[in-house]
């Protein structure tokens, strides 16, 4: 059995290093990566930390507008499947990556598998929330992380090749963490950036509905973090880099310490040691989650409303007073983590085993010609 694994962003790295290892031994597994991360930051280190072989397929998509980019992928995808014949394609979460991925797969007849599939935030003005509908209703093998997301895939008519497997990122989270602080120097992370353990805020910023809204927006957002009690360390995607930098310049503020993006295992520590996050990303909000660390996502939704139980994670808007005033929220419910709706901390294992006997259930008659 073959599969070809599509990856681009960093979130997709992460999740792919444990599958990836499950299913070795099991089939072959070609990796494609698109291209859309191409920041070394963002990209080679985490080839390099978590293990995962080099991809057989480098597509050097790079960035671009929304369009430009799924169709230059969906082009590249396609030649790489003529050549391979895979018996399936993998694709995972809700990028550019993930849908042209699928998209191309399907064209060609070839079953899709989604990880992470039947996430709904319910705002299809964002492109990930695009990417996740329409990559649902062409995979053949879902695979839910929570329970959540099966009964939302059955509510859109979607039964047949559904599983609840938990979630990767758990796996990939207890795995890494526990790798992480075993390394050597591992505490250098904080000294480099002058803080101590629960002694700061972790922040990241990067979807376009929040650096669309331009300087006044990032305003109100860093006015916030320059009220909290201590500094606020902020690896700056590096389109949200200029932004960031004119506010910071133009008001003097002194508390947002903005660094360059870091490898995997630097997050996790970061994440695990901040006395809170601050995000508006779907992945962190979870890893914050899975650490015990109390989340603000700053957006109006969330795909992820496991994570709002027993107020792990709170939803905030925009504006200053409304950031702070979530930041200084009680504090969070432990009981409510004992329920573990992510699963077990198995669901790469699950989604190996799964994937291979489908292609017992389905056979791989499909001409090779």
């Amino acid at each position: 059995m073959k599969i070809v694994t599509i990856v681009g962003a960093r979130p997709q790295f992460i999740k792919a290093s444990v599958v990836s290892a499950a299913l070795r031994g099991k089939c072959g597994e070609i990796l494609v990566h698109t291209g859309q991360h191409y920041d070394a930051n963002m990209s080679d280190v985490f080839f390099q930390q978590l293990d995962l072989p080099a991809p057989a397929y480098h597509l050097n998509v790079g960035s671009g507008t929304h369009a430009r980019q799924t169709g230059e992928i969906l082009m590249r995808t396609e030649e790489v499947l003529l050549k391979e014949k895979p018996d399936k394609v993998m694709v995972y979460g809700d990028t550019n990556s993930t849908l042209a991925g699928a998209l191309a797969a399907s064209k060609l007849h070839i079953p899709v598998a989604h990880v992470e599939a039947g996430l709904r935030s319910h705002n299809r003005r964002m492109p990930e929330e695009q990417n996740r509908i329409l990559t649902d209703h062409i995979s053949t093998q879902l695979f839910c992380p929570t329970l959540t997301a099966v009964e939302q895939l059955a509510a859109e008519g979607i039964r047949g090749g559904v599983a609840m497997t938990g979630d990767v990122m758990l796996d990939t989270v207890t795995h890494y963490l526990k790798k992480a602080r075993q390394m050597p120097g591992f505490q250098k992370i904080y000294t480099d950036n002058g803080v101590q353990p629960k002694a700061y805020y972790l922040a990241t910023l990067h979807r376009a509905e929040t650096t669309d809204g331009g300087e006044a927006v990032m305003h109100e957002i860093f006015s916030a973090f320059e009220a909290l009690d201590c500094p606020v360390v902020f690896p700056v995607h590096p389109r949200t880099r200029p932004l960031a930098q004119q506010v910071i310049a133009g008001q003097a503020f002194h508390n947002i310490r903005l660094i360059e993006p870091v490898g995997y295992f630097d997050m996790l520590l970061l994440t695990s040691g901040a006395r809170g996050v601050l995000t508006d990303s779907g992945g962190l909000q979870k890893e914050a989650y899975f650490m015990e660390t109390p989340c603000v996502t700053l957006r109006s939704e969330t795909e992820w409303l496991e994570t709002l139980e027993g107020g792990w994670n709170v939803l905030a808007a925009m504006d200053r007073d409304d950031i702070l005033q979530k930041v200084r929220r009680p504090a969070p419910d432990p009981a409510a983590l004992a329920r573990r709706p992510f699963g077990d901390g198995r669901a790469a294992e699950k989604i190996a085993g799964l994937l291979v006997s489908r292609e017992i259930e389905e056979g791989s008659g499909r001409s090779k010609g």
